[in-house]
């Protein structure tokens, strides 16, 4: 293939506005808040998980707890009916020496229950504090995230608007290149990955890094101008300059 040398410099051109389309697109790949926003949205959803748990552990308690109420009131109320009874000096001698002996019965049954009321209480407080600890933490990796978001959406922006410039300047550039040699460009940019073509810089080709052998140097040498060269290792197009070294 042949190509006039401005067109070929031009090839250059197109390829620095790829090179940066690629580095623009990297940079929106690795962004650090992308890795923050999934550190972070992991761990929300770790700590969902934990305030289920919690809000479980905290409604298991308060049925106990309400069990443990109605214990102790039931308890109470009896102490309370013996006690009228008693007080009212109705029924024999023998019925109220019994009523006598349930009352006090009873007045240990209701402090053995008070104590059960009183520690799961106890439980209960322990589980509201866990709750409102899990919920605190949800609360600020919420506001973290959100930052985050924030910072992620700029970023994408600031890229979004240079990747729109270099690509209005990459078909700009591409308008003054050959069909042929474009094609020839992009299919080698498929090939390999990244770059198309590559300055011939002191004898070494920018595509590879590798310096070119005597004998392709020869080769290169005597090639007119409007030959299109190839890197005999990465298969490039290879752009001669002012500094190629031949």
């Amino acid at each position: 293939m042949t190509a006039a040398p401005q067109d070929q410099w031009r090839l250059l051109d197109v390829q620095a506005h790829d090179t940066r389309l690629a580095q623009i697109a990297h940079r929106r790949r690795t962004l650090p808040e992308l890795a923050e926003i999934e550190r972070v949205d992991g761990r929300l959803k770790l700590v969902a998980d934990d305030l289920v748990a919690a809000r479980t552990v905290a409604s298991d308690i308060e049925r106990e707890l309400k069990k443990a109420e109605a214990d102790v009131e039931q308890v109470r109320q009896r102490a309370a009916r013996d006690q009228a009874r008693l007080d009212s000096g109705q029924g024999t001698s023998k019925d109220l020496t019994a009523l006598q002996h349930e009352i006090a019965s009873l007045a240990e049954r209701q402090s053995v229950l008070e104590d059960v009321e009183l520690e799961v209480m106890e439980r209960l407080e322990a589980a509201q504090v866990r709750i409102a600890e899990v919920e605190a933490e949800q609360e600020r990796l919420t506001t973290e995230l959100a930052g985050f978001t924030a910072a992620r959406d700029a970023a994408f922006a600031e890229l979004d608007a240079e990747a729109q410039r270099e690509s209005a300047d990459r078909v700009n550039a591409a308008a003054g290149v050959p069909a042929d040699l474009l094609a020839l460009y992009e299919k080698i940019r498929e090939q390999v990955g990244g770059a198309g073509a590559a300055k011939l810089h002191q004898r070494r080709c920018e595509g590879c890094r590798l310096e070119l052998n005597n004998s392709e140097i020869g080769r290169f040498r005597t090639a007119p101008d409007t030959e299109v060269l190839r890197c005999e290792e990465c298969r490039r197009i290879l752009v001669r300059t002012g500094d190629s070294g031949l």
